[in-house]
């Protein structure tokens, strides 16, 4: 299978994301516009960010940080969360359990 080949989604005016899931985790592959807010939220499935190109300021239980790339982040679990796109993005994000509410 080829990322590509994945049917394209947009969640978030200015983002694109396609997922891939398996029997116990879920990988979005992001691509934010340049000044896009990600709203605050929480969810219970643990994820791990990953910058793969761009600027990412990544908001963790009130706590900011740009994120460039190369940097990963680990969010547990029901913790609150919010993002913005300093600059045109992409990112890897890893969730475990399935996201079932993105297939």
């Amino acid at each position: 299978m080829k990322v590509d080949d994945v049917e394209e989604q947009e969640l978030i005016p200015g983002t694109r994301v396609r997922f891939i899931h398996s029997d116990r985790m879920t990988v979005a592959y992001w691509q934010f516009d340049p000044g896009i807010d990600l709203p605050e939220h929480s969810h219970p499935h643990e994820q791990i960010c990953n910058v793969i190109d761009g600027d990412f300021e990544l908001t963790v239980d009130g706590v900011p940080e740009i994120m460039t790339e190369g940097h990963c982040r680990v969010i547990p679990p029901d913790v609150v969360h919010s993002g913005h796109s300093v600059t045109a993005c992409k990112i890897i994000d890893v969730f475990s359990p399935v996201r079932e509410d993105y297939r």
